[in-house]
This record gives C-alpha cells, sequence and structure tokens, in this order.
C-alpha cells in the first residue's frame, strides 16, 4: 500500500462535536508506523469514492442528518466501500444515519440502511462518561480493552437481528434506556448495549474523539484497511494517551 487513504465524509454537516478528529488520530498512529496516510474530505454535494482504504463519519444535530442521510442514500459511494468489506467508524448521528431509519425534524427518516438499527426518542438526554465492555462481535473481535467516550444524545437506537454490540455498558446509557427499549419491545439486554458492528461498519455514540480515547480500536481500523491482523502492527507508546484513559476509567 502506498498510502492509506482515510475519508472523512461530510464533516461540513456532521462534524458538530469534534469527531473529525477520529480521521487526524488514524492518519496519526499510521504515520508513527512510517505508514503514508492522508485525509480526504468528502463534503455534502460531492461524490463519495468508494476506493478509499477507510472512512469516518461525525455527529450531527437534525438537519444536518436528514441532509447527510439524503446525500449518502443518493451518491451510493458509501455503500459500495461497505460492500467491499472496507472498515467504517460512525459516531453518534452517524450511526442513526447509517441505520434503517431515525427520527429528526419532526418524523422518521430514512437512513442508508447499512446497520440493521432504527432510532427513536428518549424522554431524557442521555449525557456524560460512557464506558463499556467491547463483546467481540464481528470484525471487533480482537478488542480487548474497554472503551470509554462522552455520550451526548437523545436517540434510542434499537438493534435489529443483523447487527451486534460493539460493547456492553458499565457506566452510562448507551444505544437505548429501559424506557425506550420497553416501548420497542426487545429483549431487555438492548438496556446494555452501546454501539453497533455490521459487516465493516463499527458505530457507537462515544465522542472524545472516540479513537483518541481508544487507542486499540483506531488500530483495529488501521489493521483492517490494511488487510492485517491488530497484534501485526507496531504498538505505540504514548503515555499521555494512557494517562487519559485512566482517568476516564477511574483507575
Amino acid at each position: 500500500m502506498s498510502e492509506l487513504t482515510i475519508g472523512l465524509i461530510l464533516p461540513d454537516v456532521l462534524g458538530t462535536y469534534g469527531d473529525d478528529g477520529n480521521a487526524l488520530v488514524l492518519r496519526q498512529r499510521a504515520r508513527m508506523r512510517g505508514i503514508d496516510a492522508a485525509i480526504h474530505p468528502v463534503k455534502l454535494g460531492e461524490p463519495v469514492p468508494d476506493s478509499l482504504d477507510l472512512y469516518c463519519v461525525g455527529g450531527g444535530e437534525d438537519t444536518a442528518q436528514i441532509l447527510a442521510a439524503q446525500h449518502l442514500i443518493a451518491d451510493g459511494g458509501l455503500t459500495r466501500a461497505a460492500a467491499k468489506n472496507t472498515p467504517i467508524l460512525a459516531i453518534c448521528a452517524g450511526l442513526q444515519v447509517l441505520g434503517v431509519s431515525f427520527r429528526a425534524g419532526g418524523g422518521i427518516v430514512d437512513g442508508v440502511g447499512l446497520i440493521d438499527a432504527t432510532t427513536i426518542s428518549m424522554q431524557k438526554r442521555a449525557i456524560g462518561e460512557v464506558a463499556t465492555t467491547p463483546t467481540g462481535a464481528g470484525m471487533t473481535a480482537q478488542l480487548t480493552d474497554k472503551l470509554t467516550g462522552f455520550e451526548n444524545h437523545m436517540g434510542a437506537t434499537i438493534l435489529g437481528p443483523d447487527a451486534q454490540t460493539l460493547g456492553t455498558v458499565t457506566t452510562g446509557i448507551g444505544n437505548a434506556d429501559e424506557a425506550a427499549v420497553a416501548t420497542a419491545k426487545v429483549d431487555a439486554a438492548q438496556t446494555f448495549a452501546e454501539g453497533a458492528v455490521q459487516g465493516s461498519v463499527i458505530c457507537t455514540y462515544m465522542h472524545g474523539p472516540a479513537l483518541a480515547r481508544n487507542p486499540q480500536l483506531a488500530d483495529l481500523l488501521l489493521a483492517q484497511a490494511m488487510g492485517k491482523q491488530l497484534v501485526e502492527l507496531e504498538p505505540l507508546d504514548i503515555p499521555v494517551v494512557a494517562q487519559l484513559r485512566s482517568e476516564r476509567l477511574g483507575h
């Protein structure tokens, strides 16, 4: 691979919460290993190339979500990339947009359909620190480190049978609270679900940015993009990252 190409998808509408930082983390962790890497922003109205090595989708508000979903459905590039098993990371609103449907602008909006998930409304906003134990579902089988982030959402995401949970909540709310799970009449275990994994797509409600707070997840995405196993990547010793994780995980 001459250069690792990282697609930053619709940062002009899905870049509200600093999630663009995930692409920066991926690029830096690649470069620290001597791997050439470049970020390719794709803005609203521009075609999404299906030839990149890795994709990041961030968070945003209702109107931004609607615009993003309409664009990604009409364009089809991200869907074609997923069909090629290219790794895709989606955060918060990005998770909702890549699902089957979500609530925004007072109605139900069609999503891109890369994740078997529907998003309804919570009665109370989920906001604060969230931590989970990875489930090892699908392409995340090599994850062993706890996941940590900051959640801030009113959407309750319910997973369908084709999607698996990224992590089991130990702190915070995650995808949905008890009331939303009861309303949707699904397995009560979804009360403790955070994120989703389906095919080459990994989704989470964790801001932070997520990959700055979860370096093993960042490295998993890099490894997948390069067709390698996680253990094949040269370890990086970055004390400040270890300190941040220790503080956020409370030990």
